[in-house]
């Protein structure tokens, strides 16, 4: 569908312009913010005094399982969860899907699967595994944001992960490119217990201790020291290993971070019997460790908070009877992330508008994409209204992924999206769900380094 809509503003006593809230009117041209004015009570849109003009947040980090596994997530679940979330960009991981994203040509299945379904802005990750090193720039040149691998084994047969030799060799690669590697980091050396581990979930967080995360973390920081590649680590669960992330940018190493709303929010302590909605690798750890991982999000050693949704079939979420050693791993949580960070924030006492730029322009530079996740002159009218006060119960059912599972299903979160805009269109509002579907791609160019730029 067209992306132009009518001019028009929004008017609101609280928008977050220029990290600060202030009364402001917000004037939408061709779907790109045009003006941003004094408060205007006579705007075409007025918003209630209880509500937030936010910018549309950014994800950088969503499985949505298409083409292939479209029983698991899909594009047009997933971007309606999206949407419903707040956020208005999210980038899409080249892993569960069938065909996984390491070709051109594969990258061309998911993005024909993604026509016509798109709630919100969707780019695509690469991937990088042992057999399609040394041509990564195809890929790249086919509009991928970046390369995610993986140190240990993904779960899939398909994507292969790294070994030293080839983690360095893949960001020595994507360096000649300015490129970014994203790495799912746990070393296997340190990681046992496969199969079947029991009901408890003690069992299974002890298979995956923090010298897992730490071992590999400073394995990616040597390698990119080494080669100058961009290194990201993806979803850090393990606070402990932020000392030696804190020393490399100290030290000039090319690293960011991410955490996500799961490790800042829930805690080991708390996971019930049973409950493989809880189950992600690396998993959730224990309190005295979630508040570590805030200091890390209120000091800046932490770049970015996104959702790794990670969806699957209640079948594999459940299977063995709620054996931790068997059950699917990975989080649902792309619709919640907005509600239950700002939760946990807010119960430590931390304004909404320290937070947020992690959920914004903090993944937004990530996969590469300046100017997203802010709301300023230029920048696409993309936007949430949110309701920071109002409480509500995550009821599983009626989210909007095709898996209704949720690890934060019965907990009372407050703030609320009540209003989702896309390049100034109303994709959603609360109540009515998805109303239009005016997502579009996101494809990368390719920048060449040294003398060609």
């Amino acid at each position: 569908m067209s992306r132009t809509t009518p001019a028009f503003t929004i008017a609101a006593r609280r928008v977050l312009v220029a990290g600060g809230f202030d009364e402001a009117s917000v004037s939408i041209v061709d779907g790109v913010i045009a003006a941003i004015r004094p408060f205007d009570p006579d705007a075409d849109v007025v918003l209630p005094d209880d509500t937030v003009l936010l910018p549309g947040l950014v994800d950088s980090h969503v499985h949505l399982d298409e083409p292939g596994r479209t029983e698991w997530e899909g594009f047009a679940t997933g971007t309606a969860a999206a949407a419903a979330g707040g956020v208005t960009t999210l980038f899409d991981m080249p892993l569960n899907s069938v065909p996984v994203t390491t070709t051109p040509e594969a990258l061309a299945a998911k993005r024909a699967a993604a026509a016509g379904k798109l709630a919100v802005d969707v780019g695509y990750w690469g991937g990088a595994v042992p057999e399609n090193l040394g041509s990564l720039a195809d890929l790249a040149a086919a509009g991928v944001v970046g390369f995610k691998c993986f140190l240990s084994p993904s779960g899939i047969d398909q994507f292969g992960h790294l070994d030293a030799d080839q983690l360095e060799a893949a960001l020595a690669e994507i360096a000649t490119f300015d490129g970014v590697l994203i790495v799912h980091a746990e070393d296997p050396a340190h990681l046992h217990g496969d199969g079947a581990l029991g009901v408890h979930y003690a069992d299974f967080l002890a298979t995956r201790p923090p010298m897992s995360e730490q071992a590999a973390i400073e394995q990616v920081i040597e390698a990119s020291r080494r080669t100058g590649g961009r290194a990201h680590i993806v979803h850090v669960s393990d606070g402990g290993a932020l000392d030696a992330v804190r020393a490399a940018k100290a030290d000039g190493v090319r690293l960011t971070v991410e955490t996500c709303p799961h490790y800042l929010t829930l805690a080991a302590e708390d996971v019930p019997d049973g409950a493989g909605a809880f189950k992600c690798c690396p998993p959730i750890r224990d309190r005295a460790n979630q508040d570590l991982l805030w200091v890390g999000v209120l000091d800046g050693t932490i770049d970015a908070i996104v959702s790794d949704h990670s969806p699957s079939t209640r079948e594999l979420k459940e299977q063995g009877g709620g054996d931790f050693g068997l059950a699917w791993g990975g989080i649902a949580g792309l619709q919640t992330g907005l509600a239950a960070i700002w939760t946990a924030a807010a119960g430590r006492g931390i304004p909404l508008e320290r937070v947020l730029p992690l959920m914004t322009e903090g993944p937004a530079r990530i996969a590469g994409q300046p100017g997203l996740g802010e709301i300023a002159v230029g920048a696409p009218a993309h936007l949430a209204v949110f309701a920071p006060d109002r409480a509500w119960t995550v009821d599983a059912a009626e989210l909007e992924y095709r898996n209704k599972l949720s690890p934060w299903h019965g907990q009372t979160l407050t703030g609320r999206v009540e209003r989702t805009y896309l390049a100034g269109h109303e994709v959603f509002r609360l109540g009515e769900g998805v109303g239009v579907r005016a997502g579009a791609e996101i494809l990368h160019t390719l920048r060449p380094t040294g003398a060609e730029r």
